[in-house]
């Protein structure tokens, strides 16, 4: 497949997505950038509905094949925008997916989302984070649940996906200190599995992306679609669902001895111009 021509997405002039959220795509990698710099990217209602409305968008377009979230320095995301909480505009049902399974600030997409955390994401923002795929950390990074310090309860699955990251017992000194950790802990306690240089951040995640992007398209979403329904369920249940899936994926002939023989001697060659 060629790649698509780079483009910068151009909504409608006053729309949500023309300020709040930035979109970039390139060589099949969609950069979504939230865009509330002076409030630390704080997730008010209109940020919320163009995140919606930008991955349902991302999910539909056969251009794309990788995603990564980020913010607009200085913060990736501070949580929900509290001076909106305190005018009592917490309804969030028009501005949370919840039509499959839990609630969730983002639609559920098939393709990789690579969160490049290039600041700080505390409670909702913290919570974003953990919807992706995986995270990779600036140097300036900082991750903190203050739910309890502000008086509210998660409601975007952190109390699943935060020992799910780092062990239950860690998530619960985090969620019920409020502490902050840097970049480095994050590193060492398994919630973000690189920390690079501030203006290393995106070229590194849009390396990795381009690694995704050389995959199997097909293979690539099968195989995270396997971890996401292995989640939900028991070590024993998980196993099953693999097992179904690799024989359904052998059934439907994406397998063949050829292309596995070439592919084959592609990866050995990847493996050896990266080990070399």
């Amino acid at each position: 497949m060629s790649a698509p021509p780079e483009r910068t997405a151009a909504p409608e002039p006053g729309s949500a997505r023309a300020g709040v959220v930035l979109v970039h795509v390139s060589e099949g990698i969609a950069t979504v950038t939230l865009n509330r710099p002076d409030a630390r990217n704080a997730l008010n209602a209109e940020l919320r509905r163009a995140l919606v409305s930008t991955f349902e968008d991302l999910e539909a377009d056969d251009g794309v094949d990788v995603v990564i979230l980020t913010g607009a320095d200085p913060a990736f995301c501070a949580g929900l925008d509290l001076k909106e909480l305190g005018r009592g505009d917490h309804d969030l049902t028009s501005t949370v997916v919840a039509t499959r399974g839990p609630r969730t600030p983002l639609p559920s997409i098939t393709k990789p989302l690579i969160g490049a955390v290039n600041g700080v994401a505390i409670t909702g923002g913290f919570e974003l984070v953990l919807q992706c795929d995986f995270l990779v950390a600036s140097e300036r990074a900082r991750f903190a649940d203050t739910h309890a310090r502000v008086g509210v309860q998660p409601g975007w699955g952190l109390t699943v996906l935060l020992p799910q990251a780092v062990g239950v017992r860690r998530a619960r000194e985090l969620s019920t200190t409020g502490n902050f950790i840097d970049a480095a802990t994050a590193l060492s306690w398994g919630l973000v599995n690189h920390v690079v240089a501030h203006g290393d951040l995106l070229p590194f995640c849009r390396a990795l992306a381009a690694d995704i992007v050389s995959n199997d398209r097909a293979g690539v979403r099968r195989i995270l679609r396997t971890y996401a329904e292995g989640a939900e369920v028991t070590a024993g249940e998980a196993r099953a669902i693999e097992a179904a899936a690799a024989r359904e994926w052998l059934a439907a002939g994406n397998a063949s001895p050829d292309e596995v023989e070439r592919r084959r001697q592609a990866v050995a060659d990847r493996g050896r111009s990266q080990t070399a």
